[in-house]
Parts: structure tokens; sequence; C-alpha cells
């Protein structure tokens, strides 16, 4: 079982920044991607940013230039710094992890969620 905890989140006004935090806990052996993907109210996930145990990363282009994911391997744990934020960013934040358990299954988890929005 691997567990994923999110912080992070809260109401900031539009242009403000907001830093989440995403914590992998369990039985871990190796983690390959992690990322972070959101869901507004009425609409599917989509994903948001990726970043690879390599520090290769992903943006959705409605992100690109405003935010920025990083990993810190050693503590298992990935972030997402959002800047210059935007109404349209209120969603609910999922984190996501994908790797291999310390039975060398591979597992992939989502966090429970975290609350974004952004006021106008």
């Amino acid at each position: 079982q691997v567990q994923l905890v999110e912080s992070g989140g809260g109401l900031v006004q539009a242009g403000g920044s907001l830093r989440l935090s995403c914590a992998a806990s369990g039985s871990t052996f190796s983690i390959n991607t992690m990322g972070w993907y959101r869901q507004a109210p009425g609409k599917q996930r989509e994903l948001v940013a990726t970043i690879t145990s390599g520090g290769s990363t992903n943006y959705a282009d409605s992100v690109k230039g405003r935010f920025t994911i990083s990993r810190d391997n050693a503590k298992n744990t990935v972030y997402l710094q959002m800047d210059s934020l935007k109404p349209e960013d209120t969603a609910v934040y999922y984190c996501n992890a994908e790797g291999r358990t310390t039975t060398f299954r591979p597992f992939g988890s989502w966090g429970q969620g975290t609350q974004v929005t952004v006021s106008s």
C-alpha cells in the first residue's frame, strides 16, 4: 500500500501564489512519475504537471510559465508552485504517483485531493 498525503491548498486572490505538497509513504521501492491533476466542478479531471524521477517535466499548456513542479526523491515528495493564479485555476488538485512497491509490484496511487480556490 502506498499512501499520498497532500497539503497546501486554500483560498487566494487572483494573481497570488500557493504551494502544494504531496508526500508518499508506505511500501514504496521506487517512484517513477509523480504528478498533479485537477478537477473543476462539472469537468473531467485533467493533467496539470508531471515529473519523472530523473527530473523531466511536462505541463498542461494552460499552466506553462505560471506553475512549477519539483520533487525531493529522498523524501518521496512532490511540490507544485503555483504563481499568477487565475480564477479558472479553481479546482480540487490531486496528487498522483506511479512506481513499484517493495515487492516489485507496480502501483498507481492518488491523494485525497486539496481544494484550491482563486477569487477574482
